[in-house]
């Protein structure tokens, strides 16, 4: 028969010591229950405790790992910096052995000229000393056209100055240095007038028919043209100066006009002067003055340049050479020498018309341009 265990009696807790413990019989649901919770709780305050430890290592990992970054940052932006800077050298080291090569190229083309001037000349040069002094000449009559246009400026905005060779050349004699500018000017005019002078007599052989013949008129007029030049420097050398052009003109037109059918005479020197201005014109349009040229003797970049200050030269001194030609006219109808200019009274007649200054400051930028352009054509002229 099942009797109750009997549990013995407890007595009171001595004081200040733990609570009584009750012992908990194996089998007690409540005690699986309790220890399940106490082992949760002990799990989760770990997961706690584990959580709030990551937490503080990523807290504390943070400023490294941006430390880190910028560090990264500055390296790669100081590498960059680095290639930039051995570009940049090698890019000079470049440089300077294009121009150290240029340098001796050019060096060897002036002792390759200077050793040859005793040989044949270019195209109807018949020496080379010839040659190279027309060369020179060349850049005085580019010169003397940049000095028109710049006294053709003058005259445009304030209304002074002599707009001619004959003024171009004075504006130099003022100094020792501009004296010995004239000198060698004329002398290279004078060398080049030989040189297209042989040209228009026998030259141009390597063309035939209309073409030929227009390579040879060409050549003739600017013999003529540039042997004025070369005279009017001689009279300004010797203080024998006549003036402006505009004053030898009158003398000339007053002497034609005392001659027997006078009038005729100054009004065909009036029809060539047009005609000379018309050729002048097709020139530039047609760009035929490209023919002399030898565009591989100049950088590419300045090709096209060169060919549009000839066009835009070409015109300006075509209508400044008709403006001459209609003034003869007018003095061959009128019978009038005082009428007859030179190119300073063309140019001053077109200052005079309606919006002439304009008109005039245009045509005194295409002497400038026609100078500058002769500069080229010194350079890369072919016959």
């Amino acid at each position: 028969m099942w009797a109750p265990r009997r549990v013995p009696p407890q007595g009171p807790a001595p004081l200040g010591g733990p609570p009584p413990r009750h012992r908990v019989q194996d089998g007690d649901p409540r005690s699986t229950s309790d220890a399940g919770d106490r082992t949760e709780e002990a799990v989760t305050s770990q997961d706690q405790s584990g959580d709030a430890a990551s937490a503080d290592l990523s807290r504390e990992d943070a400023p490294s790992s941006t430390l880190e970054e910028r560090a990264e940052r500055e390296t790669s932006r100081a590498d960059e910096q680095a290639e930039r800077s051995a570009a940049r050298a090698e890019r000079t080291d470049d440089t300077t052995e294009e121009v150290s090569e240029r340098a001796e190229q050019a060096a060897h083309r002036v002792r390759s000229e200077l050793a040859g001037l005793g040989a044949a000349g270019e195209g109807e040069a018949p020496v080379r000393a010839v040659e190279l002094l027309g060369r020179v000449g060349l850049v005085g009559y580019g010169l003397v056209h940049v000095l028109i246009g710049a006294i053709a400026v003058h005259l445009a905005l304030t209304g002074g100055g002599q707009p001619d060779q004959q003024g171009a050349l004075s504006s130099l004699v003022g100094s020792t240095a501009g004296v010995v500018a004239i000198v060698v000017v004329v002398v290279g005019l004078v060398a080049f007038a030989v040189w297209q002078g042989l040209a228009a007599a026998t030259g141009f052989r390597w063309t035939s028919g209309g073409e030929r013949f227009r390579k040879r008129v060409g050549a003739g007029a600017k013999t003529v043209a540039v042997l004025a030049v070369a005279v009017a420097g001689v009279r300004l050398l010797t203080g024998s100066s006549g003036g402006s052009s505009s004053a030898g003109s009158e003398a000339a037109t007053a002497g034609l006009l005392s001659l027997p059918a006078g009038r005729i005479l100054v009004a065909a020197v009036g029809l060539v002067v047009l005609v000379v201005a018309g050729a002048t014109a097709y020139t530039g349009i047609a760009r035929n003055f490209s023919d002399d040229l030898d565009y591989r003797r100049l950088p590419d970049r300045l090709r096209r340049p060169v060919e549009v200050l000839g066009v835009f030269g070409h015109l300006a001194r075509a209508l400044a050479f008709a403006v001459v030609g209609v003034l003869f006219g007018v003095a061959a109808l009128l019978a009038d020498p005082g009428r007859a200019g030179g190119l300073d009274q063309a140019l001053t007649t077109l200052a005079a018309q309606p919006y002439g200054p304009l008109l005039l400051l245009v045509v005194a930028l295409g002497f400038v341009a026609f100078g500058v352009y002769t500069f080229a054509e010194s350079w890369a002229r072919r016959i």
